[in-house]
């Protein structure tokens, strides 16, 4: 599976809690998904899948939930495209 990032933000909100976004498509499909991330110190994530613009398919989006959640290289290449948008 190859994936192309399209933007990624990373900040903190007004409780020092880490939020970020990357936005992204899977192979060739045009279809685009943003990947949310939320940790309290930067070290655990938790992530919420969605559709960043008009929906697609609901098999092909719970197939790809399912690889990021059993795919810590693909989470971590995500969450690193977000990571590498802060400011230093």
């Amino acid at each position: 599976m190859s994936y192309k990032i399209i933007r990624a933000t990373m900040g903190k909100n007004e409780d020092n809690e880490w939020l970020g976004s990357t936005v992204f498509t899977i192979d060739e499909s045009p279809v685009e998904y943003e990947i949310s991330f939320y940790s309290k110190r930067g070290k655990d994530w938790d992530y919420s899948l969605h559709f960043a613009g008009e929906p697609g398919e609901e098999e092909e989006f719970l197939k790809l939930d399912a690889r990021i959640e059993e795919d810590d290289d693909l989470f971590d290449e995500l969450l690193d495209a977000a990571i590498d948008t802060i400011p230093e």
